[in-house]
């Protein structure tokens, strides 16, 4: 039975029901498997993930333009600690260390996201030619060592004076875009095979659009509608346009959503509308336009004054290939305070959870895997974000021993293996995140890296996880066992 169906049945009958109860069977099967080793493809990628803001720092170097995250971090008391990503991981100077590090695991792939700003730095007109060269230089060492380069053409940093303009509330920006888009892919298309548009827009819209805790800080429904919708407009122009350049260039062009499993608290009926609701806002309100051409029912009303005819298809561009970031799962109960009547609530009593307070439930990325397939036409699917930041300290070894994380993304891998093995079109695997980094309004407390980076020398060194990951990729397959 469906996720939604059983749901619907339970509200229906007033039965209480949890997470568990419906995915009992499977997380039996993830945490008894037979064999000692969950075999993935041969040809599955193995990767990690990064952005531009949270790991290049050089925020003013080779004529890059200020970003609605430097003018955020920068104003008080909008980021833990007043931390700034003006140096960050240095990853704009250390690129090819990082690299090396990417190579000695393992990896055969690296999604990372260009900054619009260090292209245009006025976020339109000329492109600048030093922003441009050193994803010139990133593409060739990554090359070099045998990693496929994956760009994401935007991950927040929009160009502050884009912003000035309206951003993402502001409809022109479609275009903007595009013309974006176009210059990064002519410049280095000849080599990067793969490309996303976008990571996480309805994150984007919620948090810096909505609710005003990332930037640009902007808040209320009617906020979010528009981030949401110009996003999947620019979405869709810049697909299209990429379609048409990219003829025997042997592109895969798709784009990256997050997307998480939303549950009512308690499984009680009474909260089964806000777990709906939320699930509109965060999952559906980018993926039914995408792949159904259509925004949910419980949002249309919403979206209703700003779509023009032919927006929903021009937002509805085939895919080669649909990213997918899993966390946990989300539940949902009515709050009258929230930005649509729905709070967050208790996950199951016993449930762990991580550093960020998140809950670990990894037959959630199971549970989204066999939706898509069963109700989204099975597209092929990568998951390019997964990863968890716990507290950590220094093993005996002289390293991070970062046993929680490893227990964590170890889970998380069997659970998609079953998926896999239920005929979902897993393909691909990208770690968040190489590297600590800046994390949002988090600043530098919270740390998802496979590899510390020491905040005074910015020196590298991986931790048990970056150990335990190149092993998974070397044997192509996830010990079921600790």
């Amino acid at each position: 039975m469906r996720r939604r169906s059983f749901l619907k049945a339970a509200a229906a009958t007033g039965l209480a029901v949890s997470a568990g109860a419906f995915l009992t069977t499977r997380r039996a099967a993830v945490a008894q498997p037979s064999e000692t080793l969950a075999a993935f493809p041969d040809k599955f990628v193995w990767g990690a993930s990064t952005s531009s803001y949270q790991i290049e720092g050089a925020v003013t170097a080779g004529g890059r333009g200020p970003s609605v995250w430097d003018t955020f971090s920068h104003s008080f008391g909008k980021v833990a600690n007043g931390d700034t990503g003006d140096v960050a991981c240095d990853h704009y100077n250390r690129y090819a260390e990082d690299v090396d590090l990417m190579a000695k695991a393992g990896m055969n792939a690296y999604r990372f996201s260009v900054a619009w700003p260090r292209i245009q730095p006025t976020g339109t007109g000329a492109a600048n030619a030093e922003g441009l060269d050193f994803y010139d230089r990133l593409t060739d060492s990554l090359l070099a060592k045998g990693i496929a380069p994956w760009p994401c053409l935007y991950h927040w940093d929009l160009p502050q004076a884009l912003q000035d303009r309206g951003g993402w509330t502001n409809r022109d920006i479609a275009g903007w875009f595009t013309d974006y888009a176009q210059i990064v892919a002519a410049r280095i298309g000849d080599r990067a095979k793969h490309w996303t548009m976008l990571n996480e827009p309805s994150v984007h819209a919620i948090f810096g659009h909505g609710l005003g805790g990332h930037a640009p800080g902007l808040t209320g429904k009617a906020n979010y509608f528009k981030a949401i919708h110009h996003q999947n407009l620019a979405q869709g122009t810049a697909l299209k346009a990429l379609r048409a350049a990219g003829g025997g260039k042997g592109w895969q062009l798709g784009t990256v959503l997050s997307l998480q499993p939303v549950w009512p608290v308690g499984g009680l009926d009474a909260n089964y509308g806000a777990s709906l609701m939320w699930d509109a806002v965060w999952n559906r309100a980018c993926l039914d336009p995408l792949l159904r051409g259509e925004y949910p029912e419980l949002l249309r009303d919403g979206f209703a004054p700003l779509v023009k005819a032919g927006d929903l298809e021009a937002i509805r561009q085939p895919i080669d290939f649909l990213g997918i970031n899993y966390y946990s799962r989300m539940h949902q109960q009515p709050d009258p305070a929230g930005l649509f009547g729905t709070g967050y609530g208790s996950p199951p009593e016993g449930t762990p959870t991580t550093g960020m307070g998140w809950p670990v439930e990894p037959d959630g990325i199971a549970e989204m895997l066999i939706e898509l397939k069963q109700e989204y036409g099975n597209p092929p699917v990568y998951v390019m974000e997964n990863g968890a930041a716990y507290p950590e300290q220094m093993g005996p070894k002289g390293f991070v021993q970062d046993n929680d994380r490893i227990n964590y993304l170890r889970r998380h891998m069997l659970a998609a293996h079953q998926a896999l093995e239920e005929g979902a079109d897993l393909r691909g695997w990208f770690v968040w995140s190489l590297l600590d980094n800046f994390e949002w309004a988090e600043g530098y407390q919270r740390r998802f890296g496979l590899i510390e980076v020491d905040r005074q020398t910015l020196e590298r060194r991986p931790k048990a996880s970056y150990r335990w990951y190149a092993d998974v990729i070397r044997k192509k397959g996830v010990p079921t066992s600790v």
